[in-house]
């Protein structure tokens, strides 16, 4: 598939939705921490992907008039509230401002680069004690950039930090969730609660915008390779402890327990291979926040990660 023509099918979509590629709002790119090239636009205007800010959750029974076993979700357990993201809304969202236990959350996913992360939006410094963020239509290495609608500054998904503006060099706290099929998770979370389709806005969850970007080789936007260990649009799944990164080549995972020494500290590792299931723990239990992603992504955030390329 050529390079672009996702691209036009996704920009396609917003404007058969109704929403204006030309849209203006003035995000703040004071204390800019990246240089300035690195930023590209993704062709969409502020919030031309909408971000979901009252989401409406199905019981699991509801939500298998949706999904099929092997879709994705991505999962935030918190016990009994346990909540599941579907992949398919995500692509056409990005961002799901939430609420957890009284906790707020934000739930994001580029699908440029197959990266889903949880972050706790409830900062230090924010007016009301919580951030509420959206999509700005920017591109950082390939990789959503968010913005907070307080202090309109950038927002960098795998770096975790604010680029510009007030909050410029300060990190989100990185929630551990977890990837897996659907069928995985329903049996694990029989209780649990899923996003739906009732977003407010009238998308085709059945259909990606981006069909057929996943079996191209390369990215769409470019990015700078310092690592070609991999194929560019390689899985891999990364992690960062006590500021040392890795990630482990998808294509390496076997179902089973593993043990890993990250940054001194010994690291459990699970893997179920038919959920496509990963989850690392540390010494004392505790989940480690764990991302999957394209290899391209990972490397450019992450130059001076160590590669696992086989668990054994």
């Amino acid at each position: 598939m050529p390079r672009n023509k996702s691209f036009f099918r996704l920009l396609g979509a917003f404007l058969v939705s109704g929403i204006s590629v030309f849209a203006a709002v003035e995000l703040d790119l004071s204390r800019l921490q990246v240089q300035p090239h690195h930023i590209g636009k993704g062709g969409v205007p502020v919030d031309g992907i909408p971000s979901i800010d009252s989401p409406n959750f199905w019981s699991v029974e509801q939500a298998e008039k949706f999904l099929f076993g092997g879709d994705l979700v991505l999962s935030v357990p918190e016990g009994k509230s346990a909540r599941a993201y579907p992949i398919r809304i995500l692509t056409w969202h990005e961002v799901v401002n939430d609420e957890v236990e009284g906790t707020g959350i934000v739930v994001t996913y580029c699908p440029l680069c197959a990266s889903g992360m949880v972050f706790v939006r409830d900062f230090e410094g924010a007016e009301e004690g919580r951030l509420e963020f959206g999509v700005s239509g920017l591109l950082y290495h390939s990789d959503m950039v968010l913005y907070d609608r307080e202090s309109m500054g950038l927002w960098s998904q795998l770096s975790r930090k604010a680029i510009s503006g007030r909050f410029a060099g300060q990190e989100l706290e990185w929630v551990p969730s977890a990837q897996m099929t659907w069928k995985a998770w329903k049996n694990k979370y029989p209780d649990g609660r899923v996003l739906s389709t009732d977003t407010g806005y009238d998308r085709p969850y059945t259909q990606s915008p981006y069909d057929g970007y996943d079996r191209s080789p390369m990215p769409m936007f470019k990015v700078p390779t310092a690592r070609n260990d991999l194929p560019m649009k390689a899985r891999v799944v990364g992690m960062v402890v006590h500021g040392e990164a890795r990630a482990f080549s998808a294509a390496g995972l076997r179902t089973g327990s593993f043990s890993d020494q990250i940054a001194g500290e010994t690291i459990r590792i699970t893997y179920q291979r038919g959920d496509r299931h990963f989850t690392a723990t540390d010494s004392d239990g505790n989940l480690i926040p764990v991302v999957w992603s394209y290899w391209f992504a990972w490397q450019a955030f992450y130059p001076e990660t160590e590669l696992v390329k086989k668990l054994r």
